[in-house]
């Protein structure tokens, strides 16, 4: 099958700077990715490169099988990219009808109103919409036609909790219909919500590739979470261990928990409310991007 997206070696250099080096991903059709990395990561020079708005300094990224500047490749792409910049004299309503005049079969208008709940801001002028309604909207005319394909670029920057819930049901109700997303965002719940397939890009270099709960098990590291001793002691039993203290409860992530555990106990300490669990995606994410740094884990 071919792949949606697939890039080879792809590398993009802006001087001196080397914004990806040989990058290698395959995307196919039904998948929801997650790309993780901190800022500068390299994510959104990916995007670019795949919608054609810049060409790679060396490698190969085709989309659909073609060359993604070429107008012909980017049919059944739909993308949301980090800025929102919607014509702020138009209607939501005329926004919408204008976009989906572009594509020959787009999505039908009153299921991209109700999935994405834009029903009380048609009449609006997009230049009255609050900020968080403009990136509602501007994520929604990514699917307006009905793309195999779409690109969203942090897209519940500025969005409230509720908001933020109701933009990944509409998300996941649009790849459930079979598009194929690629998202790229800094709240790591959002990637557990959304994502089945993380890749971790840092430093232009691609860390991980695999499925979410493939990733999150690869990092060998453990929640405790307990009451009744201080920092200090863990420190003195795993000097390795992460930790954060909050309300008299003390959180250590560390590399084997049963061995703290253990060391707790031989040592008579009177801990209590004692939980441990896997890491999360924010504990692995950290992990991924600064190798060796024990100190990153918990947040």
């Amino acid at each position: 099958m071919t792949a949606l997206i697939h890039a080879r070696d792809l590398t993009k250099r802006y001087g001196d700077t080397v914004a990806l080096q040989d990058v290698s991903i395959d995307i196919h059709a039904g998948e929801c990715v997650g790309l993780l990395g901190p800022n500068g990561a390299g994510k959104t020079t990916f995007l670019s490169l795949v919608e054609g708005l810049r060409m790679p300094s060396a490698g190969v990224v085709r989309l659909f099988g073609g060359d993604p500047r070429d107008a012909a490749s980017r049919t059944r792409l739909g993308s949301t990219p980090q800025a929102t910049a919607l014509p702020e004299a138009l209607k939501v309503r005329e926004v919408l009808e204008y976009v989906a005049a572009h594509y020959p079969a787009p999505t039908p208008r009153d299921r991209i109103v109700e999935e994405f709940g834009l029903d009380a801001l048609l009449a609006k002028q997009c230049g009255a919409l609050s900020g968080g309604q403009q990136r509602r909207v501007a994520v929604a005319l990514a699917f307006v036609g009905d793309p195999a394909l779409v690109l969203l670029d942090e897209p519940t920057t500025g969005l409230d909790v509720d908001a933020r819930r109701a933009l990944w049901d509409a998300v996941r109700a649009r790849h459930a219909a079979g598009c194929a997303v690629v998202v790229t965002s800094h709240h790591l719940e959002e990637i557990e919500q959304l994502a089945q397939r993380v890749v971790v890009i840092d430093g232009g270099v691609v860390r991980a590739d695999g499925s979410l709960a493939a990733i999150v098990a690869s990092v060998a590291r453990r929640r405790v979470t307990l009451t009744g001793v201080g920092p200090d002691e863990i420190l003195a039993l795993d000097p390795t261990a992460s930790l954060t203290v909050a309300d008299g409860t003390v959180t250590a992530v560390v590399g084997d928990s049963d061995a703290l555990v253990r060391a707790l106990v031989t040592r008579g300490c009177a801990f209590s409310d004692l939980s441990v669990r896997g890491a999360t995606l924010e504990e692995a994410f950290l992990t991924l991007v600064a190798p060796g740094d024990s100190t990153k884990g918990a947040a």
